[in-house]
């Protein structure tokens, strides 16, 4: 199955780096592209329990979907994920 997610806090390349380097870490995980420009993420998985890794994994780095709680926390953690892409570009 393919799918695109609509994410919070996608600031540029470094950000973009991560969230591709984390999720396709994942089994069961290919394909993932970021689309900066339109603040999204896609990949395609195998079931919906891995959809909802991905998800969970994307709130763990700062990058929750549209619509769900985006506290400060979370920002934060967008801003050391998007460091750590940006040190390894």
């Amino acid at each position: 199955m393919n799918t695109t997610i609509q994410i919070q806090n996608l600031k540029c390349g470094g950000c973009a780096n991560t969230i591709t380097t984390k999720l396709s870490e994942l089994e069961l995980v290919n394909n993932v592209k970021v689309d900066n420009a339109n603040n999204s993420v896609s990949f395609s998985y195998e079931n919906e329990e891995t959809l909802k890794t991905v998800k969970t994994l994307l709130v763990k780095l700062g990058y929750p979907e549209i619509g769900n709680k985006n506290v400060l926390t979370t920002k934060a953690k967008s801003f050391v994920s998007c460091a750590i892409g940006r040190m390894h570009k």
